[in-house]
């Protein structure tokens, strides 16, 4: 049960890690900073601030709080990232942050407590907590992609009036056991 939590959560979070990638591949390095207005975030102000909270919630994920003294979240919301260059190293690192850290989760350590600005959470709601902060952010740098590139966005999941075709699809195929990210993480 343990081991097919963590794996579907890491495929959970590959596949929103991905999501924001294949945004990223569509725009220009202009447009990864574009911002509607002033109290908006660009898609880089919301990479740094994911970046940041990775690395302050994973870094010593089972020994230290989640919340360390050394972030600055404030910061992570000012336009601090100005290159494309630097925005994908950021992501990256604050996902092999997070990968690294899941690596660590194993069936000895599942049930002890990790905190969160002194608050205990269970690995499972730990887990959780973030998987679903980051797909809300990931959520927002689709939109403003989707925005973007209006007519010419090239959709990350099932185009619009294509359902009909990808169900039967789907429903062509005998059953079989497999997650939902598989076919758009190029695993079958």
């Amino acid at each position: 049960m343990i081991e097919n939590y963590l794996e579907s959560i890491r495929k959970q979070f590959e596949y929103y890690k991905q999501l924001g990638e294949r945004t990223f591949d569509q725009l220009t390095e202009e447009e990864l900073f574009w911002q509607f207005n002033e109290a908006s975030n660009s898609i880089g102000i919301t990479v740094n601030h994911l970046w940041g909270n990775m690395l302050s919630r994973w870094t010593d994920f089972l020994t230290s709080d989640g919340e360390k003294d050394w972030r600055n979240r404030d910061a992570e919301f000012e336009d601090e990232i100005k290159s494309k260059d630097e925005l994908l190293k950021k992501w990256e690192e604050g996902w092999a942050c997070l990968f690294e850290a899941l690596d660590s989760v194993n069936t000895e350590n599942f049930n002890q407590l990790v905190y969160i600005r002194n608050q205990g959470h269970t690995i499972t709601e730990a887990i959780n907590r973030q998987l679903a902060h980051y797909s809300y952010h990931v959520g927002q740098i689709v939109y403003i992609g989707r925005m973007i590139r209006g007519d010419q966005w090239q959709s990350l999941s099932i185009p619009r009036g294509d359902s009909k075709a990808y169900n039967a699809e789907k429903f062509a195929t005998e059953k079989k056991r497999g997650h939902f990210t598989d076919e758009y993480l190029g695993k079958k």
